[in-house]
């Protein structure tokens, strides 16, 4: 609105009000921006494209415009600030007025911040998990045993996700898995898949698809599970952090809302991963198990390898096509990426009593090379609007060795960050492709990567980046 729009000066609006926009019963929550000049009238209003499809408006139409009602879950975000564990009721009224729209990015902001400096304990995690799946639709299988697989995280080119789906549903098993995109990594799961089919599946589609295939790979956001969610990992993206009890309410409200009775969790370990340590990753497995458990959730923690990225790929259409070869059973597959999808799916199909303790890992590798698993992929694609080809980044420039040795060292948390800087995964080919691992034997002018860009501009802060942090690629003479 104008700065000296009248109603503004009536109802003593200010920039960043939160207001409520009535077109006849059912108001929304926006915040108010102001603007001066000719740009609006005294009596106009701007609208977003979401208020405007939320109204169901035209131009033209009157409107009502005033203060929103006073929040009183908003006090129990201060309690939060100041130190105080919150209950059942208080985080049900927070993560309610979240799904509504009642709170702007700065309340979001402040609660996630207060979780962030006050870590969550079981019963507050517990709660919110509830609260999160409460709010939103839950999907319910004919199966007894319904699987689905999550990675807490951390790691770049860790796309074992559609290895694992189509693995688990060439083999018999209900793996409806919803994912998200990504919040502080350059790809999330539903980022890849999105290159190669339609993801954003609502709940009769993704329905329609498991009956048929047994499986599905889409994006959580699209369905109204655990909605609060994506309204958090969409402030946790902006505030680059992602803390255990919001990890743990995520990941659980998600599997419980999808209707998953049995879940493996991937667990990476390393110095530059999101868990540092076996310890914290017991510490983060016990609690998983402890709000699991009261929510009948059967889940299986598996600790891996988290020293350095997964496979060559980082960057959504880079890691689909990692995905696509190890499925299409390529020769020149990364190794590591196929080995970890295979030691996951093995766990999978035990937890799904497809396969007997131990025999799981064999049967996975079975599916794969006698070409069953590509199979059910191809059809899983088909099935959810077509298979595509992953796009191609206009530039590439490699990053050379400086000097010949070993490489002992890898920062996954910086390797990230560059393939962010190239544009992942805003612009879905970029990222970059990784040519050596832990332990190699490099000389110098070796290249060491190849950064994918689709614009000058994010090529040049990319390679700015590289060079004042070579060290993330520690190489000893």
């Amino acid at each position: 609105m104008r700065t000296d729009s009248p109603v503004c000066h009536a109802e003593g609006l200010a920039a960043h009000t939160q207001v409520y926009i009535r077109n006849g019963s059912q108001p929304i929550a926006a915040t108010l921006y102001q603007v001066e000049g000719d740009f609006l009238a005294g009596d106009e209003i701007g609208l977003s494209e979401a208020a405007w499809v939320a109204l169901g408006v035209e131009e033209g139409t009157v409107v009502q415009v005033g203060h929103a009602p006073p929040l009183e879950s908003i006090a129990c975000v201060r309690q939060r600030i100041y130190g105080h564990r919150l209950n059942g009721a208080a985080l049900t009224s927070i993560v309610g007025d979240v799904v509504a729209g009642r709170y702007a990015d700065v309340h979001l902001a402040a609660f996630l911040t207060a979780t962030a400096t006050l870590p969550f304990d079981e019963d507050e995690t517990y709660h919110l998990t509830r609260a999160m799946v409460e709010a939103g639709d839950r999907l319910r299988w004919p199966s007894e045993i319904v699987v689905d697989k999550h990675c807490v995280g951390g790691l770049p080119g860790n796309r074992t996700s559609p290895i694992v789906v189509a693995i688990a549903a060439a083999c018999g098993l209900t793996m409806p898995k919803t994912s998200s995109r990504a919040i502080t990594s350059p790809a999330g799961t539903a980022d890849t898949m999105e290159t190669l089919t339609r993801v954003d599946l609502d709940l009769g589609a993704m329905q329609r698809v498991v009956a048929v295939e047994g499986g599905c790979l889409a994006w959580g956001g699209a369905v109204c599970l655990s909605p609060a969610d994506d309204i958090f990992i969409g402030v946790e993206r902006a505030l680059d952090i992602d803390t255990e009890g919001q990890l743990i309410a995520s990941v659980l409200s998600k599997k419980i809302a999808a209707g998953a009775t049995h879940v493996v969790l991937d667990i990476p370990i390393g110095p530059t991963a999101k868990v540092r340590s076996v310890a914290a990753a017991e510490r983060l497995e016990a609690t998983l198990g402890a709000v699991a458990a009261r929510f009948g959730l059967v889940i299986r923690c598996v600790q891996t390898d988290g020293t350095q990225p997964v496979g060559r790929a980082i960057g959504p259409a880079l890691e689909a096509r990692d995905v696509l070869a190890v499925l299409t059973g390529d020769a020149d597959a990364p190794p590591d990426l196929r080995d970890r999808a295979c030691t996951l799916a093995g766990v999978v199909l035990e937890l799904g009593k497809v396969a007997e303790e131990g025999q799981g890992r064999a049967r996975a590798e079975r599916t794969l090379a006698d070409g069953s698993a590509w199979d059910r992929f191809q059809r899983i694609c088909q099935a959810q609007g077509g298979m595509r080809t992953p796009p191609t980044a206009r530039l590439t420039h490699p990053i050379l060795a400086a000097h010949s040795g070993r490489v002992t060292h890898i920062d996954n948390r910086r390797i990230a960050r560059l393939a962010k800087l190239a544009g992942a995964p805003d612009s879905p080919a970029a990222g970059m492709l990784l040519h050596v691992r832990l332990g190699d034997d490099v000389i110098a002018g070796q290249p060491l990567l190849t950064l994918h860009a689709q614009s000058q501009g994010e090529m040049a802060y990319a390679l700015t980046y590289a060079a004042a942090n070579a060290d993330m690629l520690a190489i000893v003479p």
